[in-house]
């Protein structure tokens, strides 16, 4: 197919972060491609929409929703470009008042978690089963939202939290013995309770080294339609990606947003087994099918 050069926007939705605000304010461009930006902050709120109406030709996306959006036939293709990653052992809480708690007392309790299909979620119940002997079956996890696939069901071990309850009052309350929350403790002044995995930044650090890299939240993902019809495009929205990163005001890189699948196959091949043995995704993705030949060949 012969490429043309006619000027393409792309509806997108990517949040504002340090990596992506030379691209969202115009100060890294193309002549090639403009970007009508969703108005939102918080991008996973606009998730939903993406897969389910496919709003979006270019999105971030959670890794675990999209693993579920290729699962359900959803006409996305992933590009080997993060937008979000971070160490997850410091994202699960107790309520210390009510008496003290170790990872490894989580069996037969009650754990809140914003969804089943939470990334985050899926992280910390793989390092928990792997590094405290959770049997996350045996735990009863208590969820607030639904999937964003709509077609995904929960397995038994879950169920949702009577309608009205917030999480965090949940867990301060006793009905919930621990809870996940996206962002630190959910309510940033929220105080009383403690990280249940002790000195978790360092048992991250360390965790990173053994499984080739920090944990993926988001990648960057495009419609199948136009990385079919502007392989161009979607090679310069890489390109974009990249610069904007480089000219960020990270003061430093810590390895957790990486470009090229080979930077990024050790972690997808982990959320990809713990999204398996999860019951998040009825089978186990190789790597390269999760990409086309115009992703696949970036980096």
């Amino acid at each position: 197919m012969l490429e043309t050069q006619s000027v393409v926007t792309l509806q997108t939705l990517l949040a504002s972060y340090p990596n992506t605000d030379a691209l969202r304010n115009g100060a890294v461009s193309s002549p090639l491609v403009n970007f009508a930006f969703a108005d939102v902050k918080v991008a996973n709120k606009a998730f939903k929409a993406l897969v389910r109406e496919q709003k979006f030709d270019l999105s971030e996306l959670a890794i675990v929703t999209f693993l579920q959006a290729k699962a359900f036939g959803k006409p996305y293709v992933l590009v080997p470009a993060v937008v979000v990653a971070r160490g997850q052992h410091h994202a699960i809480f107790y309520n210390p008042d009510r008496g003290q708690l170790a990872p490894s007392d989580l069996n037969g309790l009650r754990v809140g978690v914003r969804a089943y299909t939470q990334t985050t979620g899926a992280w910390i119940r793989g390092i928990l089963e792997e590094d405290y002997g959770v049997d996350f079956k045996r735990v009863q996890w208590v969820t607030f939202e639904d999937p964003h696939v709509a077609e995904y069901q929960d397995p038994a071990w879950v169920q949702r939290a009577p309608a009205g309850n917030e999480m965090e009052q949940m867990l301060l309350d006793g009905k919930l013995d621990a809870a996940i929350f996206g962002r630190k403790n959910g309510r940033e002044n929220l105080e009383g309770l403690m990280p249940l995995i002790p000195e978790a930044d360092a048992v991250a650090h360390r965790w990173a080294e053994r499984h080739g890299g920090i944990p993926i939240n988001h990648m960057v993902v495009v419609k199948e339609s136009v990385a079919d019809s502007r392989p161009d495009v979607v090679r310069e929205v890489y390109r974009l990606l990249q610069e904007s990163e480089r000219v960020s005001a990270r003061k430093e890189n810590d390895g957790a947003l990486r470009f090229g699948i080979e930077a990024v196959r050790k972690s997808l091949e982990t959320i990809i087994d713990y999204s398996v043995r999860q019951d998040l995704i009825p089978r186990r993705f190789q790597v390269d099918e999760l990409f086309n030949d115009v992703t696949r060949s970036l980096g």
